[in-house]
């Protein structure tokens, strides 16, 4: 198993990067808001998880080892796969799934692309006492507000949403939700999860 990568970022896209390892570029799949982290042309190290299929190798790369284990804890749920499982981790951070998951927040789960009541009381049901023997403790609600910047990057995001598996129309309705709130995030990261709890509403 390739359990991390470390080297320079060769590219950035909206949901992977290229990370040259050796002198060969992996390509590693990730949340919106990891690959805008990783600066094109600087060194990043990721954690990371091989999926194996019959017909493909795919490698998931995550900040750190705590959002890599949810990863593969919630594809024990039966439905859940690799794609169900980075979309929770792209909508939620790895906190906030987990506390939806102990709280049993079914609209905070639901809030996730290609999570419906059914899947979502699925994945409560399978996980919820693992969750709780971790200490987690529950919380209805969703995550916490993203922070608040000035000048957002509202192409990228809605690239991310519609990525996500929204509308253009509903992509551009959350974006401007969110910049009619006030100040909006400057980072792509933070204006993502804003614009996410909007169509979450």
């Amino acid at each position: 198993m390739i359990a991390s990568v470390r080297g320079p970022v060769l590219h950035v896209g909206l949901d992977h990067v290229v990370v040259e390892v050796g002198g060969v570029g992996m390509h590693v799949h990730t949340t919106p808001a990891t690959a805008a982290g990783c600066p094109r042309g600087g060194e990043v190290t990721l954690a990371t998880t091989l999926v194996v299929r019959e017909e493909s190798l795919t490698l998931y790369g995550f900040e750190g080892t705590e959002a890599r284990a949810l990863f593969e804890q919630v594809q024990t749920v039966s439905g859940v796969g690799p794609r169900l499982a980075l979309a929770m981790l792209s909508v939620h951070s790895p906190d906030g799934v987990r506390q939806a998951i102990a709280g049993g927040d079914l609209a905070a789960l639901t809030k996730v692309p290609g999570i419906g009541k059914k899947g979502a009381e699925r994945i409560v049901l399978e996980l919820k006492d693992k969750i709780l023997a971790m200490g987690v403790e529950p919380s209805i609600g969703g995550s916490a507000p993203a922070t608040a910047g000035g000048d957002p990057l509202g192409g990228q995001v809605h690239e991310a949403l519609v990525g996500l598996g929204w509308s253009g129309r509903q992509a551009d309705d959350a974006i401007e939700r969110v910049r009619a709130a006030g100040s909006a995030p400057t980072a792509v990261s933070e204006f993502l999860r804003a614009a996410l709890r909007e169509l979450g509403r």
